[in-house]
């Protein structure tokens, strides 16, 4: 009598929507990870820019400068980066408006070229009153946004990002964290939201890029 051959039970494979949900999970993950360091590294750039206001060439203590602001700065603006960047593109699923505007990677290095020209004229460009400077850099800033975004879900984001940022920096200069010099928005500059809405502008277009760039992937 021939004895039945049992076959080792190999791996369970898993179903279709666990797969599908494990590639969404790694996805999101990979794209959180890349827009903290990219939010890390603007905010050295921007602290450069900054501190270094009137330095043409680079001086022997450059390097110093750069991480002479207070260390919980550069991994707060990449947390806030990797949040914006994921919010971005789940708003626009969401409400089914997905952006298709500009959706190529050379228009997202414009925006971060002109958010980094918008800050650095903050610190650059003199005006005879803040009033004029805020002005200013409100106008630009609603530029960017419609150069480079042109979505009603970008500028809801963006104000209410602006809102946020603005009220969390006053709370940490009222609480003395730090400080800055000649506010005249309560403790801090008036120009201040106009940088945050710029800034959230600009992340949402990378977190949108990075989206379209994964469902692309998808396909094939």
């Amino acid at each position: 009598m021939a004895e039945g051959k049992t076959e080792s039970p190999g791996p369970k494979k898993r179903g279709p929507y666990i797969s599908s949900i494990t590639s969404r999970s790694v996805n999101l993950m990979i794209r959180g990870v890349v827009l903290f360091f990219i939010g890390v590294f603007l905010a050295l750039v921007l602290n450069l820019l900054q501190i270094q206001r009137n330095v043409t060439l680079f001086p022997p203590d450059v390097i110093a400068s750069i991480f002479s602001s207070a260390w919980w700065v550069p991994p707060c603006c990449g947390t806030a980066s990797a949040v914006i960047g994921l919010l971005y593109p789940c708003i626009d699923r969401h409400l089914g408006e997905p952006h298709k505007f500009k959706r190529e990677w050379s228009s997202v290095m414009r925006c971060v070229a002109v958010f980094v020209g918008i800050n650095h004229a903050s610190a650059k460009v003199d005006f005879d009153n803040n009033i004029q400077l805020s002005l200013t850099l409100a106008a630009l800033s609603i530029g960017l946004w419609w150069t480079f975004d042109r979505s009603r879900s970008g500028f809801g984001l963006g104000v209410g990002i602006a809102f946020l940022a603005t009220l969390v920096t006053q709370l940490l200069v009222y609480n003395g964290v730090y400080q800055y010099t000649s506010p005249d928005f309560l403790y801090v500059r008036s120009w201040l939201p106009c940088i945050f809405f710029a800034g959230g502008i600009t992340m949402g277009n990378i977190g949108r890029q990075l989206a379209m760039v994964e469902s692309r992937l998808g396909q094939y």
